[in-house]
């Protein structure tokens, strides 16, 4: 009986069946190993969920995402060796996720915790012994963006980005029901695209084009005002505890993130945080606020642009063309604050 599957609730299991009717079992031995059940207690949201800003409740985890994305390769590939690329993908994410990225600066790329991942899997005794069993080079699981079914660049759609589109919109955001996301999902099929490469594609442009309109939705959710200033307000108080002693990135690392929560409301910044938590909305100002902490630079843009029957569909309709137009046009050039400063 697998430790991680036997524990999950039935909505995920309910999607994971969409994305992959019949689970490989032989991906269970895997998923089950010290390394990646850490990843249980990492929220998807990069630390949002924990506030009133957002009105997510649903606790989707970094695992749970690494197994949605394993599921969907092994879907369109049954390629053992590019199904684990996507398992182990996050396997180096820290507690509060991207947040990490913001405390080292990285708030454009989002990429500053990836170079882990081979360390990661290259120090587990447990999952060395697996690939040796199956006769697996490190070198051929540890970098999924070797395989452009797993992961590929921006715009184009890849197992990584269809994952948590889906989660994000079924879950988190309550964009789509689990119809709307198996509609989605079984239009789907491997395509070339304009450089002759492969590529997730869609077939039918009804529903692509409703594909790029709930992810032009969270396209601006991911950067928005609150989502920019809260994961910016969580690496600084995590920064500010790195500098007195009170928590290290190695914790980032080990600790579930209810862990890292209770040292911070243990800490002096333990007011500030309820503030952020309990708080409905931010506050912006094209003018550079006074006495309070604020937040005042961009983050990474996340959109698609899939293709339909090898075309972007960009390309091919209009309306797509300005949903991801409206989508990149959205501004981020504001101070964005609550009524606090940050000792």
């Amino acid at each position: 009986m697998s430790k991680y599957y036997s524990n999950i609730s039935k909505e995920i299991k309910d999607y994971f069946e969409i994305l992959e009717p019949k689970f490989p079992e032989w991906l269970n031995e895997y998923i089950d190993t010290k390394e990646l059940l850490s990843q249980q207690y990492i929220s998807v949201t990069c630390g949002t969920i924990y506030s009133d800003l957002f009105e997510s409740d649903f606790f989707f985890s970094s695992l749970d995402h690494s197994v949605a994305v394993a599921l969907i390769v092994w879907h369109f590939t049954h390629d053992k060796k590019q199904t684990l690329s996507g398992l182990f993908h996050d396997i180096a994410t820290p507690a509060f996720k991207h947040c990490v990225d913001f405390l080292n600066g990285d708030y454009m790329n989002q990429e500053s915790t990836e170079d882990l991942t081979t360390e990661i899997i290259k120090n587990s005794q447990e999952i060395m012994a697996l690939l040796k069993r199956d006769n697996i080079e490190i070198s051929e699981i540890d970098n999924y963006h070797l395989y452009p079914i797993a992961d590929n660049d921006t715009p184009k759609l890849s197992a990584d980005r269809l994952e948590y589109s889906l989660s994000n919109a079924l879950f988190t955001y309550k964009l789509l029901d689990l119809e709307s996301i198996k509609e989605i999902y079984n239009d789907i099929e491997i395509q070339k695209n304009e450089k002759d490469e492969i590529e997730l594609g869609f077939k039918i442009k009804k529903i692509a084009r409703n594909f790029v309109k709930v992810t032009s939705k969270l396209s601006v959710i991911y950067r928005e005002d609150r989502t920019r200033y809260s994961m910016q307000f969580i690496a600084d108080i995590l920064k500010k505890l790195s500098d007195e002693g009170k928590i290290t990135k190695k914790d980032l690392y080990e600790l579930k993130e209810s862990d890292v929560i209770d040292i911070i409301e243990s800490s002096k910044y333990k007011n500030i945080f309820n503030l952020w938590k309990t708080a409905k909305k931010v506050k912006i100002s094209k003018e550079k606020p006074e006495n309070v902490y604020y937040v005042h630079h961009g983050a990474k843009v996340r959109y698609i642009d899939p293709l339909i029957n090898g075309i972007r569909i960009s390309k091919c309709c209009k309306i797509a063309n300005k949903m991801i137009a409206d989508n990149l046009s959205y501004d981020m050039n504001s101070y964005v604050y609550l009524d606090f400063k940050i000792d």
